[in-house]
């Protein structure tokens, strides 16, 4: 990694971002700083994602070409697309059980009971040989700040927490350690109320972690990543009471096709919309310790088992026409024709390009919201184009409505250039870029305005 991309992330990672930010994106989700392990879940009517933090190796602290994670931040979002960063809330440093030179704190949770949020985290403790611990800190507010416990939970030994508050108000930890555990909370959410019990009936052999738990129509979903082949896939097992017995039904996310090792997830319902957060490895593809959240879509069969979910660029939430829409998080792009690259290979939080190259190659961007009113009378398109040629802008399909045809003027450096609308659609539309006359054309993203007559 080069300095200027390592000074860039350790100035965020360890600065502690103080003031809350705000980042708009497709997937990733994030693109100021690598995250992972994302649970989402949904309070005071807001998503809210408690990811873990990869930072990149810092030299004399982390294990070489290993994870490297010293503290936890939480984001925010109303409509799937804009994510505000609420800062650091807990810091390895601070909690008084962990050794403060594991950089291990891994894949946490948060629940909300009885007027407190809870939040519950891995990390290795202090004493010899005692490996693993879970940590929890609880707040008022489901950004903080948190306050932490002096102690880790007695009589859990492991890491990925997972808590579920059942109907009835009892709640349970699952967590893992080369197996599935399961234990009922107290009602103080921070002691164990029965012994730990391994989970039957799931894989015995390959890596097994991070289980996450949730109900729906009395169905008792346990989830975890399995590595079934080389790297870990999403697989599932269904039950009728929360400790069991689970039967193992399938698989909800095939391995990943960029290779990343890990993956770990959380499934939750959203304005009446299922969605599974991940990860993959987008910002970082030579090096799967540090990766970057996702969402897709997820939906249920008629008899409760899960599809399969094909992960995307585009991931989800309805843009407005009027922001910026990186058109490189496609939802579907032509058989040739179409490439994707960073568009600073030194820099990847600078983010994407699709390159356009080949005759009616075309990508289409899915979830766009077009008001009715004010009038949109103009698009504009970072693009470079040195040999010209034309996108042009169909509604819905490659032969919809024609939207505007943007000339890139033969563009031989990165610009803006603008054209005419035409017929504007209005509700959530589906847009199909296409390439028109030869010559390679370079978009960084499209922007429809309506200041200008």
């Amino acid at each position: 990694m080069n300095d200027l991309r390592l000074s860039r992330v350790l100035a965020l990672t360890l600065g502690g971002l103080l003031c809350a930010a705000t980042a708009t994106a497709q997937n990733p989700l994030i693109r100021d700083q690598f995250t992972a392990d994302p649970t989402a879940r949904v309070f005071e009517g807001r998503i809210y994602i408690y990811p873990s933090h990869d930072v990149p190796v810092i030299p004399g602290k982390c294990r070489d070409k290993w994870f490297c994670m010293q503290d936890y931040h939480v984001f925010s979002s109303e409509n799937l697309i804009d994510w505000k960063d609420h800062g650091v809330i807990v810091k390895q440093q601070d909690v008084q059980w962990a050794d403060p030179d594991r950089y291990s704190m891994w894949a946490p949770d948060a629940v909300f009971k009885d007027g407190k949020y809870y939040f519950y985290f891995p990390a290795t403790a202090k004493e010899a040989g005692a490996g693993f611990r879970i940590g929890v800190a609880t707040a008022d507010k489901p950004y903080g700040p948190f306050t932490l416990e002096p102690t880790a939970i007695d009589g859990v030994k492991g890491i990925d927490p997972s808590v579920l508050i059942d109907k009835d108000g009892t709640s349970y930890i699952y967590y893992s350690l080369n197996k599935i555990f399961v234990a009922k909370l107290k009602p103080n959410m921070r002691e164990l109320d029965s012994e730990p019990l391994v989970i039957a009936n799931l894989p015995t052999k390959g890596l097994l972690e991070g289980p996450f738990v949730f109900e729906r129509n009395g169905v008792y979903y346990l989830t975890y990543p399995h590595v079934e082949n080389k790297t870990e896939r999403i697989e599932y097992a269904i039950g009728k009471s929360p400790m069991g017995p689970f039967q193992p039904k399938g698989v909800i996310m095939d391995e990943s096709e960029s290779g990343c090792w890990t993956n770990h997830h959380s499934i939750v319902e959203y304005q009446g919309q299922w969605y599974i957060f991940y990860h993959d490895k987008d910002l970082s593809p030579g090096f799967d310790k540090n990766r970057s959240i996702r969402a897709d879509r997820l939906f249920f069969n008629a008899d409760g088992t899960i599809q399969k979910v094909i992960p995307t660029l585009r991931g989800v939430g309805v843009a407005q026409a009027t922001s910026t829409l990186q058109i490189d998080r496609y939802s579907a792009k032509s058989p040739a024709g179409i490439a994707v690259t960073f568009l600073n290979e030194a820099d990847t939080f600078a983010g994407w390009k699709v390159s356009f190259d080949g005759p009616e190659s075309w990508v289409r961007f899915d979830q766009v919201s077009f008001a009715k009113k004010p009038a949109l009378r103009r698009v504009e398109a970072r693009l470079r184009a040195p040999a010209g040629g034309q996108i042009e802008i169909r509604d819905g399909s490659v032969d919809g409505p024609v939207i505007s045809r943007i000339d890139t003027k033969g563009a031989a450096d990165w610009q803006i250039v603008s054209a005419k609308v035409g017929k504007v659609p209005s509700g959530v539309r589906n847009l199909v870029l296409t390439q028109r006359r030869s010559g390679r054309i370079e978009l960084d993203w499209i922007r429809f305005e309506s200041s200008r007559p």
